[in-house]
C-alpha cells in the first residue's frame, strides 16, 4: 500500500531521461510514468549557484504547460556543480571531462539540484544544497574514470554512485541522493501536500 494516498487518481509523470532519477523516484513506492521532451537547457550568465538548476528545472516543466492534464503532476529536476565560483554542466569530451575532475580533487564543490513539481493549479520550485569534499586523484585515477565509466552525461563529470564517488568522495555534508540527482526526501515533503 502506499504511502502518499492523496495521490490517488493523480498521474505522476517524471520528465527525465535520467535511469538515477528514475531510481530514486521508485524507491518512494510511486506509480509514475517518464516522459522526456526536449528543453532548451541554456540560461542567463547572470545566474549563479542553485538559480541555474532552478531555471532549467523550471524550463523543462514548461514543455508540459501546453497539454497539462488536470490529473498531472509533473516532476523535473536539473543537477548542477558549483566550484569556485562557477558552474560545471555535463562534459562535451574527455578533455573536458578530465579537467572538470582534475579541479575537484582535492577540493570543495557544492551540488545543487532545482526540483519543480507542477499541476494546472500548482507550481512548486525548490533545491537542495549538498557540500562535498574530493580527496586528491592522480592524473592515473582520473583517466581510469572517464574511460572505463564514460561519466559525459553527468554534471561535474562525476556519479557520486560510481566508482569515483567510493574512492574519490571524503566528506559529504547533506543528501547523497541529491548528488545522485534527486532530493528524494524534499520530493516526498512537497508531493504530501500535493
Amino acid at each position: 500500500m502506499m504511502m502518499l494516498r492523496n495521490l490517488s487518481g493523480k498521474r505522476i509523470t517524471l520528465a527525465s531521461g535520467s535511469p538515477r532519477r528514475r531510481e530514486l523516484l521508485k524507491g518512494l513506492e510511486l506509480d509514475f510514468e517518464v516522459i522526456v521532451r526536449e528543453t532548451d537547457e541554456s540560461f542567463p550568465a547572470d545566474l549563479k549557484a542553485e538559480q541555474i538548476a532552478l531555471h532549467v528545472a523550471s524550463a523543462k516543466a514548461d514543455a508540459f504547460n501546453h497539454d497539462l492534464a488536470s490529473d498531472q503532476i509533473v516532476i523535473t529536476a536539473d543537477t548542477v556543480v558549483w566550484i569556485n565560483d562557477h558552474v560545471l554542466n555535463k562534459p562535451s569530451s574527455r578533455d573536458e571531462a578530465i579537467a572538470m575532475i582534475t579541479e575537484l580533487s582535492g577540493n570543495e564543490h557544492h551540488v545543487y539540484t532545482g526540483v519543480c513539481i507542477r499541476t494546472k493549479e500548482k507550481n512548486l520550485l525548490f533545491y537542495d544544497n549538498t557540500k562535498v569534499t574530493f580527496t586528491s586523484m592522480t592524473a592515473s585515477e582520473i583517466a581510469h574514470y572517464v574511460d572505463e565509466y564514460k561519466p559525459l552525461d553527468k554534471a561535474g563529470a562525476y556519479g557520486a554512485q560510481d566508482w569515483i564517488g567510493l574512492v574519490g568522495i571524503q566528506k559529504l555534508e547533506g543528501s547523497y541522493f541529491n548528488v545522485m540527482g534527486l532530493p528524494v526526501h524534499l520530493v516526498y515533503a512537497h508531493l504530501k501536500n500535493f
